[in-house]
């Protein structure tokens, strides 16, 4: 078992960056709200033009990057393979906290990861699956489908199903309860060393 020890400038040492615990401190206070595993992703197009999306955050896969999952299907991966800088915004409305993520996301497919796919795949509950047998995302409607409300387990991976790894390089946190609001930001390039901001 490692030992996690927070060093004299601010850095945890032997683990999880500093704003590792303050996040999970407010994703424990948000409870079992709706939404609270929600992210808003902001992106880039091929045209420049600028997109957000909100995704279901599935897990931390290193200690500074966390996976979501994608169609391959939809506009989202093209995006990322052009320009592959994002930043994630994850409000917790109960806990009275945001937090901005910025960091490069990866579009992972079957050929590169197919194990971790798989255990996204028979993790998720078969009401969240049911979206990968729907039509292409974004394409003109299709009323005769399929539609279903649910794949069942041991249904198989899809081949459009991705994994979007995103590694963060810069943390923000604003926290709305104390007076003056606390806002303050740690970037990997510092060791992941506070910097106390003005709200």
């Amino acid at each position: 078992m490692s030992v996690i020890s927070q060093r004299s400038d601010g850095a945890v040492s032997g683990g999880l960056p500093p704003w590792r615990p303050l996040l999970r401190a407010a994703r424990e206070r948000e409870g079992r709200a709706p939404g609270g595993g929600w992210l808003q992703l902001a992106t880039l197009a091929s045209d420049g033009t600028p997109r957000v999306r909100t995704l279901v955050f599935r897990g931390w896969s290193a200690p500074a990057q966390l996976d979501l999952l994608t169609d391959a299907r939809s506009e989202k991966p093209q995006d990322l393979i052009q320009q592959p800088r994002v930043e994630l915004c994850w409000l917790f409305r109960k806990a009275r906290e945001q937090f901005r993520l910025r960091g490069t996301a990866r579009v992972i497919g079957a050929a590169e990861a197919i194990e971790a796919l798989e255990q996204h795949w028979q993790g998720m509950s078969p009401q969240g699956r049911a979206v990968w047998g729907w039509p292409a995302p974004g394409a003109s409607f299709v009323p005769e489908g399929p539609w279903p409300e649910q794949l069942p387990d041991g249904s198989p991976l899809p081949e459009a199903f991705r994994l979007l790894q995103v590694v963060i390089d810069r943390v923000e946190q604003l926290d709305l309860k104390p007076h003056p609001h606390l806002r303050r930001c740690w970037e990997q390039g510092q060791g992941w060393r506070e910097q106390r901001l003005n709200p």
